[in-house]
């Protein structure tokens, strides 16, 4: 994380606790000629609400302008990590135990490089996934390219 997502960060802690809410992500990076800020927040249980990214958005936007903590001009976007979100921190991996995630590894194990199941643990930054043929599969982060969650209907 750089210095600037760590104070926006310390910023944007105290505004997403008194909303029961909590801190996903943070990307801030150009898009063309425009820099963009974009906050992924949640909640356990019922996740957020339209309301709730308004909220955090009209707090946050005050205080990065009295802080001016951005050195430029950019957009600030908060929002959900949606329902398939992107797994990137070990946290991210903590918090969504026992669900099913779908992962792509850089280098191949077995010959696949995808694999799908439920992720049972994680422990020393590997990722126990039981596959969906009961197999059991320890995936270091360090050789995960992407991983999410999987949409089950």
């Amino acid at each position: 994380m750089s210095d600037l997502q760590a104070e926006i960060q310390r910023l944007l802690d105290p505004i997403l606790g008194s909303l029961g809410l909590y801190l996903w992500d943070i990307e801030f990076k150009r898009e063309g000629p425009k820099w963009l800020l974009r906050i992924y927040i949640d909640r356990d249980g019922s996740g957020v609400s339209l309301n709730d990214c308004e909220a955090v958005s009209r707090d946050l936007g005050t205080l990065l302008d009295v802080e001016d903590v951005v050195p430029h001009a950019y957009t600030l976007e908060v929002s959900s990590p949606g329902l398939d979100r992107s797994l990137t921190k070990p946290e991210h991996f903590q918090r969504c135990l026992g669900n099913q995630i779908r992962i792509k590894t850089y280098q191949a194990i077995g010959n696949e490089k995808i694999f799908r199941g439920k992720l049972s643990s994680l422990k020393d930054d590997v990722a126990v996934l039981e596959l969906e043929t009961g197999e059991i599969m320890r995936l270091p982060l360090s050789n995960i390219a992407k991983a999410s969650l999987e949409v089950i209907l």
